[in-house]
C-alpha cells in the first residue's frame, strides 16, 4: 500500500542532561549522564532523572501554580518544536492542528501532594485544592498544550505504558495520513520523579536502581545492573505531509518509515521475546526494508535483570545474522527511565547520526552480560559509521505493550 509521506520538521525536549536536542546530542556523544541524587517522600534518597529546563520561558508564574509539572514539560517542549519547525499558524487553521502526546501515567503526583497536604490539617478536605481534577484527568498534559498554544484541534493523550512515546509519534502519522489535521504536535511526557508511589512500586519489585554513583546507576546490559532509574523529561515533534513542507521550504529531520504495536497478552511485568520479536519485524515489513537494512537500533532496555535479557533475545532473533552494519545502543544508561517519554527523546538522540554518521553508545558497561551480548553493541564510546539512513526506536511497556518505529534519512 503508497502511504502519504510523513515527516518530522520540529523537535523540541527537554532530557536530564540537555534541554535542547543540540545539548542533549552533544550530552550522548560525551558521556554526559543526566541522573543525579533526590529526595524521595517517605523514602530517602534516590537516583533520579532531572530535567532543568525553566518553565517560565513559555508559562506565566500563575499557570505554574494552576498547571502541572507534565503540562509545562509538555508546553516548554510544544513551543521549542513549534519554533524549531518555523510553522506560521496564520498560514494554518489552529483547528487542523493535532495534538498527541504519550505518557505513561498522569495524576498520581497531584493526588499524592493533595493527600499529604491535608494530612497536616486532620485531612479537612476544604483544604483540597479546587485545580485538582482538572489536573488529574488523563488529557492534561495535551490539554494544557492546547490552552498556552490557543489551538483548538483535537488534543488528548495516549496511555501506552513505557511505549507511549512511540505511540504519540505513530498515532499522529495516522492522523494526518487519515487527513484528520494537518500539522501534528506529538511525542511523549514524563512528571514520574514527582511521585514516590512509582519509586515505592519499583522498590517493591526489587526493580529500582541502586548506586553509590548515581550518574552509574543506569547500567543496562551490564552484569551488575540492578534496576530502573527513575526519570522525567520530554519530547514533543511537528509532523507535517511531506508535500506541505516542501510547500513551505521547512528543515526535514527524518520521514516516517514504519512502524508496529502489538501486546504479549502473556504478563503483567515480564517482556515476551517473541511477541516483541514480532512487533520489530512487522515495522520492518511496513518499512518495505530488510533487517540488514536499519543502521541504528536504539533499544528499551532499562536495566532491569531480566527485562534486559529478554529484549536482547529479541533483537538477537531478528538482527543476530546477516546484518553486519546495524548498530545498537541506548539511551537510557545516559537519563534513566523517562516513561511516557522515553520512546520519543531516545529517536531524538539518535536522529542526528543521519547528518555525522555517529552512533552514540550505552554507557555504564564495565561488565557486559553475556545474555546481552548483541553483535554490533556500540558500548562506552561513540562510534563512526559510514552512513546512517535508517533508525529502529524500541519502546515497550508494561501489560505487555510493544512499540516499534522505523524512522529513515528523508531523500527526495
Amino acid at each position: 500500500m503508497k502511504h502519504t509521506r510523513i515527516v518530522i520538521t520540529g523537535i523540541g525536549l527537554t532530557a536530564p542532561n540537555g534541554n535542547s536536542l543540540e545539548e542533549f546530542r552533544r550530552s550522548l556523544l560525551g558521556g554526559v549522564s543526566g541522573v543525579e541524587t533526590i529526595d524521595v517522600r517517605y523514602m530517602g534518597r534516590h537516583p533520579a532523572g532531572v530535567c532543568h529546563f525553566d518553565p517560565l520561558r513559555h508559562q506565566k508564574k500563575k499557570e505554574l501554580r494552576v498547571g502541572t509539572r507534565a503540562g509545562s514539560i509538555s508546553i516548554y517542549c510544544a513551543r521549542e518544536a513549534m519554533a524549531d519547525s518555523r510553522l506560521d499558524f496564520t498560514n494554518t487553521s489552529t483547528d487542523r492542528v493535532g495534538i498527541y502526546i504519550g505518557c505513561t501515567e498522569h495524576g498520581n503526583v497531584e493526588t499524592e501532594n493533595e493527600v499529604y497536604a491535608i494530612s497536616k490539617f486532620g485531612y479537612d478536605t476544604k483544604f483540597w485544592s479546587h485545580y485538582h481534577n482538572p489536573r488529574t484527568v488523563a488529557n492534561n498534559p495535551a490539554g494544557e498544550v492546547s490552552l498556552n498554544l490557543g489551538i483548538t484541534g483535537p488534543a488528548y493523550t495516549i496511555g501506552a505504558a513505557c511505549a507511549a512515546g512511540n505511540l504519540g509519534l505513530i498515532h499522529a502519522t495516522q492522523m494526518l495520513r487519515l487527513g484528520e489535521v494537518d500539522v501534528a504536535i506529538c511525542g511523549g511526557v514524563s512528571e514520574s520523579i514527582h511521585t514516590f508511589g512509582i519509586f515505592a512500586g519499583f522498590k517493591s519489585q526489587g526493580a529500582l536502581a541502586a548506586h553509590v554513583d548515581p550518574k552509574q546507576a543506569s547500567r543496562p546490559f551490564d552484569r551488575d545492573r540492578n534496576g530502573i532509574v527513575v526519570s522525567e523529561g520530554g519530547c514533543l515533534y511537528t509532523l507535517e505531509r511531506l508535500e506541505d513542507a516542501i510547500k513551505r521550504n521547512a528543515k526535514i529531520y527524518g520521514e516516517i518509515a514504519g512502524y508496529c504495536v502489538n501486546s504479549d497478552a502473556s504478563d503483567y511485568v515480564l517482556p515476551n521475546p517473541t511477541r516483541q520479536a514480532e512487533c520489530v519485524r512487522r515495522a520492518i515489513t511496513n518499512a518495505q526494508i530488510e533487517s540488514k537494512d536499519v543502521d541504528i537500533v536504539n533499544t528499551h532496555a532499562t536495566a532491569t535483570p531480566q527485562g534486559d535479557i529478554q529484549e536482547c533475545e529479541a533483537i538477537r532473533a531478528v538482527f543476530g545474522e546477516g546484518c553486519p552494519t546495524t548498530s545498537i545502543n541506548n539511551t537510557k544508561s545516559f537519563i534513566g527511565h523517562t516513561m511516557g517519554a522515553a520512546g520519543a527523546l531516545e529517536l531524538a538522540g539518535n536522529l542526528p547520526a543521519f547528518t555525522d554518521s555517529i552512533v552514540h553508545p550505552t554507557i555504564n558497561v564495565q561488565n557486559l552480560d553475556p545474555l546481552c551480548d548483541l553483535p554490533g553493541l556500540v558500548l562506552n564510546a561513540p562510534k563512526r559509521v559510514s552512513k546512517v539512513d535508517t533508525i529502529l526506536n524500541n519502546s515497550f511497556g508494561m501489560l505487555g505493550i510493544n512499540s516499534t518505529l522505523i524512522v529513515c534519512k528523508y531523500v527526495a
